[in-house]
C-alpha cells in the first residue's frame, strides 16, 4: 500500500507542501499517491478554523479553493473556506472525482508533437488520475479513429524503454476523444460540455483545457469554455500559450479580456522554457550549494550570458515571425523569465507565490533598455561548398524588404544592491552556426593573479565560467584553471563537468510533461503571473516601437554564421566576451 507522502512522479508537489489543500479534489493513480485524499481529508477534521493563507498573508480561498465548487460563472463564489472544504471533502467522499482535459486546437502541430506525447507520457508514468479523458477540441472534421491515428504516429515509447508500451499507448488512445466546433460557438462548447459529462459519468470533475490556437481567438475560446464547458463541481483551469500580445497594450487588453471570464488562478501562462530540467535545476544549483551561494552578487560575478540559437531559419514560418521578430518570439518571454529566476533574491519559501514575487521585484528592478544597448540583425543568402542557403526575405511568406530582425543582442542592467553594474547579456537569433541554449556565468579575475603572465595578455583565459547547458546535452560545468603535469609550469583551463546523459542515463522528460503534470496539479510556479507579464512588456515595448518607428535596418549576417558583428562590439563595450564563441564549448 502507498504511503502518504507525495510522488516522486510530480515536479512540484514533493517539494511544496504548503500547497497541499490547493486542488486535493483530483485523485491521482494509484501507484503515484493512493492515500493522499484520505490524508488530507483526516487533516482538515482536525482542523477546524484552518484557513489557508498565501505567502503575502492573504487569504488562498480565492485562489484554489474557490476553484473546486465555482459553479457558473466561477470568479463570484463567495463562500467562506471551511464550507468549501467541507463540500468538496463530501462530494469526494461520495462519487470520486475524474479529469477531463481539452486540447484545443488538437489538430495542429503543438497538439500533435508535443502536447498529446506529453500527455501520454504522463500516463505511462502513472502521473495521471486513475479516472480520466482527453479530448480533442478543433474546427477539422475528424472522427475519434481518425485523432488516435493521427496522434498515435507521434507518441513514442521513449521513457526508459519498458515494457508493455505498446499496451499502454493502445490504452491511452482509447481515453482519446474528438469533436470538431468553432473556437468562438458558445453552442458548440455547450455540445462539447455534454460530451464531457457523458465521459464524467456524473463523478466530481475537474476540467483542463489547452490552448493550443493563435493568440487572437483566446479570448473567444475562453468565454466559450467558461461559460458552457465550465465544470459544475470541480476547477476548471486554461493554458494559454504565448505569445501574449506584442506589446504592453496588447497584452494588457488579452488579460483584461481573459478576465472578464476567468480568473487569474484559472490562468495557466505557460513558457515552456521554464520546465526545462536544467532551468529546474538552477535555483537548486544556486540555493543549495554553499559553494555558490555566497559568490552570486556583483562580488564576484563580472557579467552573465544568455545564449540561444538555432541553426535554421523560417522554414516556411515565416509569415507568424515577421510578426513578431526574435525579440518578442524569445527575448521577451523565454530569456526575460531566465534572466528572473538567475538573479532573483532567495524567496521566503519554495511557494508559488513566494518565488514569483521575487521574479517581478528582478523584472522592476531593470534599467529601461536602450537602443544603444541593443543589436539587430537578419540572415541573408550564403553558399558553402554546393549547397546554397536561403536569406530570412527569400521565404515566400515573408514580406519583400521586411526589417523584421532574426537576431537580437542586448547589454540589461538592474539596479539593486546584489547586481549594480553587472551586465547581463542575451543574445538570440536564428541561422546561425549551432543549435544552443545556455546560461554563462562568468567570474571576476582573481585580484593579484600569481600566474597571470602564465595567461599572457588573455586574462579571460583566467576565468572561472559556470555553465547551464539547458539543449542539446543537458550539462553543467565549472570552467578552472589546473596546471598541466609535468615539469614545466604549463596551466590549463578544465572543465568540472556534469554532463546529464552521463550521470544520468534515464531519459530527461520533455519540458510540457512537466507544465502539464503543474498545472493538473494546480502548482503556479513555473507559469507567468499578469503582473510578471507586465513587468516584461514594460522593459521591452519602448525598445520594440522605437525599432519600428525609426525602421532600424538591421546588420546581415551570413546563413550559418555566428551572427552580425554588432554583437561582438556590444559584449567589448562592457568589456565581455562572448562564451560561446571560443570554440572550447562548439
Amino acid at each position: 500500500m502507498a504511503t502518504a507522502h507525495l510522488s516522486p512522479c510530480s515536479s512540484s508537489l514533493k517539494h511544496y507542501k504548503t500547497q497541499l489543500f490547493s486542488d486535493f479534489i483530483v485523485v491521482p493513480r494509484k501507484s503515484c499517491f493512493s492515500t493522499w485524499v484520505s490524508h488530507v481529508q483526516s487533516r482538515i477534521h482536525a482542523r477546524k478554523h484552518f484557513q489557508l493563507k498565501s505567502s503575502n498573508g492573504h487569504p488562498l480561498n480565492a485562489v484554489s479553493l474557490q476553484d473546486s465548487l465555482a459553479g457558473k460563472p466561477l470568479a463570484n463564489d463567495h463562500s467562506e473556506p471551511q464550507e468549501i472544504e467541507a463540500s468538496v471533502t463530501a462530494s469526494s467522499e461520495k462519487v470520486g472525482s475524474t479529469l477531463s482535459i481539452t486540447v484545443v486546437g488538437a489538430s495542429g502541430d503543438l497538439a500533435k508533437k508535443k502536447i498529446f506525447p506529453a500527455l501520454f507520457a504522463l500516463y505511462y508514468e502513472d502521473c495521471l488520475p486513475e479516472d480520466f479523458t482527453v479530448f480533442g477540441y478543433a474546427r477539422t472534421k475528424l472522427t475519434d479513429e481518425e485523432l488516435r491515428n493521427m496522434i498515435s504516429k507521434t507518441l513514442t515509447c521513449r521513457i526508459d524503454k519498458k515494457e508493455n508500451c505498446e499496451d499502454k499507448m493502445d490504452q491511452f488512445l482509447m481515453r482519446c476523444f474528438y469533436y470538431s466546433g468553432l473556437y468562438s460557438s458558445e453552442e458548440h462548447f455547450a455540445v462539447l460540455d455534454s460530451r464531457l459529462k457523458e465521459k464524467e459519468a456524473g463523478k466530481l470533475s475537474n476540467r483542463l483545457f489547452y490552448l493550443s490556437i493563435p493568440p487572437n481567438i483566446f479570448v473567444d475560446v475562453a468565454k466559450c469554455a467558461s461559460l458552457r464547458a465550465s465544470s459544475a463541481t470541480g476547477w476548471t483551469r486554461v493554458i494559454v500559450e504565448k505569445p501574449f500580445g506584442r506589446d504592453s497594450e496588447s497584452s494588457g487588453e488579452l488579460t483584461r479580456s481573459l478576465k472578464q471570464y476567468l480568473r487569474e488562478d484559472q490562468i495557466f501562462r505557460i513558457d515552456h522554457y521554464l520546465g526545462k530540467e536544467l532551468v529546474e535545476n538552477l535555483s537548486v544549483l544556486r540555493f543549495s550549494n554553499l559553494v555558490f551561494e555566497p559568490l552570486w552578487s556583483r562580488n564576484y560575478i563580472r557579467n552573465v550570458q544568455f545564449i540561444f540559437s538555432e541553426d535554421f531559419g523560417t522554414e516556411g514560418r515565416g509569415g507568424y515571425f515577421d510578426n513578431y521578430g526574435i525579440i518578442r518570439d524569445i527575448m521577451q518571454n523565454h530569456l526575460l523569465q531566465i534572466l528572473a529566476l538567475f538573479a532573483m533574491e532567495t524567496p521566503v519559501s519554495l511557494d508559488a507565490e513566494d518565488i514569483r514575487n521575487e521574479k517581478v521585484k528582478v523584472l522592476r528592478s531593470m534599467q529601461p533598455l536602450l537602443l544603444e544597448n541593443v543589436i539587430v540583425g537578419q540572415y541573408k543568402g550564403h553558399n558553402k561548398g554546393s549547397k546554397s542557403y536561403p536569406a530570412y526575405t527569400d521565404d515566400p511568406t515573408v514580406p519583400k524588404g521586411s526589417l523584421t530582425p532574426t537576431f537580437a543582442a542586448a547589454a540589461l542592467f538592474l539596479n539593486n544592491a546584489r547586481w549594480d553594474g553587472v551586465p547581463f547579456l542575451m543574445k538570440a537569433g536564428k541561422a546561425l552556426h549551432t543549435k544552443r541554449a545556455e546560461i554563462r556565468v562568468q567570474f571576476r579575475h582573481v585580484p593579484g593573479n600569481l600566474y597571470k603572465r602564465n595567461f599572457g595578455t588573455d586574462l579571460d583565459k583566467a576565468t572561472n565560467e559556470l555553465v547551464l547547458r539547458l539543449q542539446p546535452d543537458e550539462a553543467i560545468y565549472l570552467k578552472i584553471n589546473n596546471k598541466v603535469p609535468g615539469l614545466g609550469m604549463r596551466l590549463d583551463r578544465s572543465d568540472l563537468n556534469l554532463l546529464y546523459r552521463s550521470r544520468y542515463p534515464t531519459e530527461i522528460p520533455d519540458a510540457y510533461e512537466r507544465l502539464v503534470l503543474d498545472a493538473i496539479e494546480g502548482e503556479r510556479r513555473l507559469f507567468i503571473r499578469s503582473d510578471e507579464l507586465d513587468a516584461a512588456w514594460a522593459l521591452f515595448t519602448p525598445l520594440l516601437k522605437e525599432l519600428e518607428e525609426k525602421k532600424i535596418v538591421p546588420e546581415l549576417y551570413p546563413y550559418g554564421s555566428r551572427g552580425p558583428v554588432g554583437a561582438h562590439y556590444l559584449a567589448a563595450k562592457y568589456n565581455v566576451r562572448w562564451g560561446d564563441l571560443s570554440g572550447e564549448d562548439s
